[in-house]
């Protein structure tokens, strides 16, 4: 009998010790990353699909609505940064909420400076509150430097295309700005990049406008259903086979 409970609780602890010494896949966005409606699916949410999660943890932390600046300000990341741990990685993809002219109003609440620069600007919202907002790379500049204190290894994504189409019967690109910004950042740092935004843009240009808008968007220009979550899921993995980053040992 103690023989059956020694073996029984060594079992237990090798497999608690197991689950805590995987590494965890932490993904910080919105809601293109991770979306509870039953129409609309973020890609954070369906990646585990292609993933050994025996191996490796998967938290999705993205939050529908939320910009580089909201993200922080409400004290999402924090929490992010309270849980990770050295040889953890950070999945990082913003961009479809930061377009707004940052002010106080419930336009501006989650607009940030456009580019890559360090100027900033600080809004009063009253009762002593004050508030410094920087530009969409100095964000994505800060979570870098701060995932790496930590010891984790961070990765910025550029964000999922919307169905919108240029004149030439080609989906828009991000590689202007926000994409733009996300790959300067990344080279700066000296962190991968995945460029998300054209995989899966080449991927709908060969679809073209009518099948895309059928087969992945139900409602809006920027939100896909499961379908197209899943697609922006496997861009991303073929996104880390790009790169030949080290995650790719766990893929299935």
């Amino acid at each position: 009998m103690i023989k059956q409970l020694t073996v029984i609780v060594l079992a237990v602890c090798l497999f608690s010790f197991g689950k805590q010494d995987r590494p965890t896949i932490y993904l910080i966005g919105d809601s293109t990353v991770r979306n509870s409606n039953q129409a609309y699916w973020g890609w954070g949410s369906l990646i585990g699909e292609f993933l050994d999660t025996t191996q490796v943890v998967l938290a999705n932390h993205a939050m529908a609505g939320r910009s580089t600046r909201t993200f922080r300000k409400e004290g999402r990341w924090d929490k992010v940064k309270e849980n990770m741990k050295p040889g953890d990685y950070l999945l990082i993809q913003f961009g479809h909420n930061e377009g707004s002219k940052p002010d106080t109003t419930r336009q501006g609440y989650r607009g940030v400076l456009r580019g890559i620069g360090q100027d900033s600007i600080t809004l009063d919202w009253g009762n002593g509150e004050r508030e410094i907002v920087r530009t969409y790379g100095e964000n994505l500049r800060r979570f870098v430097r701060e995932a790496k204190q930590i010891g984790a290894a961070p990765i910025l994504v550029s964000m999922i295309p919307r169905n919108q189409w240029d004149e030439q019967g080609n989906v828009k690109r991000a590689n202007q700005d926000f994409g733009l910004w996300a790959r300067q950042i990344a080279e700066e740092e000296q962190v991968p990049f995945i460029d998300l935004n054209e995989i899966t843009a080449k991927k709908y240009d060969n679809m073209g406008p009518e099948q895309v808008k059928t087969k992945y968007f139900p409602g809006d220009h920027t939100h896909t259903n499961y379908e197209g979550a899943m697609e922006n899921a496997a861009s991303v993995i073929e996104g880390l086979r790009n790169v030949e980053h080290p995650l790719v040992k766990y893929i299935k």
